[in-house]
């Protein structure tokens, strides 16, 4: 009898549309017919489409997307749910008819790995929550969905049995921990795992400074030694699942690319195709890297 087939393990960056990126990850002069999801899909197997937490997707631009990363036959996206249904009540039908027409075309072209449901923080365990929870739930049911909550009154088992019992993904999370912020978990509820890195930014996660930019809560670098607690619990993760998603959403200065990158050496025990000009910002890759440099840099890593 043939061994079971391994779970597939899906690296990427939540976004990619980042002004802050160009001459980091991507090349500050672009080939014509540069897309970004292209470029990604070169080093990684999935994003988290990021803007369809704002507004419904353009189902053009969705058409787009699936023709820009195939050339990468695993690549999968997933992405986010519009804010107004988890972060606002009174999601119309009119309002789901139009996230629904993005979400579609991304399935009928085989590229829809899961559909988040990201909740913020405020969004505790308790009667009227768990209400909300159980109709969005069964409203996308047909969708492969992962709930991503932050708050630790979640962390219990009969909500990761009502996860179980509607076929959802719980999305283990890195956050700072502050107050009753949910630690570190390695739970799998459905034949989707899901993990999702935040940053470590303690000073800024929920600050209200208006002189703050709102980029500064994701300007965090994880070292090596961080993630290695990571790559035991996506290990763990990897025993129940049929697909593995490990999303990086540091994103400021492209350090979710960095920490993808330095993820997939870890848990793969291998080099890593590394892009060239993010080398030159963390030259730490260059330990990683399945390929030397292009041009060999003054100051190699140590």
């Amino acid at each position: 009898m043939p061994a079971p087939k391994p779970p597939e393990i899906r690296f990427g960056p939540a976004g990619w549309s980042y002004a802050d990126w160009k001459g980091i990850f991507y090349p500050k002069r672009r080939p014509r017919g540069f897309s970004e999801p292209g470029y990604i899909a070169e080093f990684f197997d999935t994003i988290e489409i990021n803007t369809s937490f704002y507004n419904p997707l353009n189902p053009d631009h969705c058409r787009q997307w699936t023709e820009q990363v195939s050339g990468n036959p695993r690549f999968l996206f997933t992405a986010k749910l519009w804010q107004k249904f988890t972060h606002e009540i009174g999601a119309t039908a009119e309002d789901e008819k139009s996230v629904r027409s993005g979400f579609d075309v991304l399935r009928e072209k085989g590229k829809l790995g899961a559909v988040l449901l990201q909740f913020p923080f405020s969004f505790h365990n308790n009667q009227g929550n768990l209400a909300r929870l159980q109709e969005l739930l069964a409203r996308f049911r047909d969708y492969p969905l992962v709930v991503e909550v932050r708050h630790a009154t979640w962390n219990e088992k009969p909500f990761f049995d009502l996860l179980a019992e509607h076929r959802a993904g719980f999305c283990n999370i890195d956050q700072p921990i502050i107050g009753r912020s949910l630690e570190p978990t390695d739970h799998v509820t459905s034949p989707i795992g899901y993990v999702r890195f935040h940053g470590r930014r303690y000073d800024t996660w929920f600050s209200e400074d208006p002189e703050i930019p709102a980029y500064e809560r994701y300007n965090y670098l994880y070292s090596s030694e961080e993630l290695k607690p990571w790559a035991a619990r996506v290990e763990k993760i990897e025993q129940e699942s049929k697909s593995i998603y490990v999303i990086t959403n540091n994103h400021f200065a492209a350090k979710s690319i960095v920490t993808a990158l330095t993820l997939m050496h870890i848990l793969n025990k291998s080099r890593v195709k590394v892009p060239e000009p993010l080398r030159d910002h963390y030259p730490q890759l260059d330990k990683i890297a399945d390929q030397p440099r292009e041009s060999p840099t003054l100051f190699p890593a140590s």
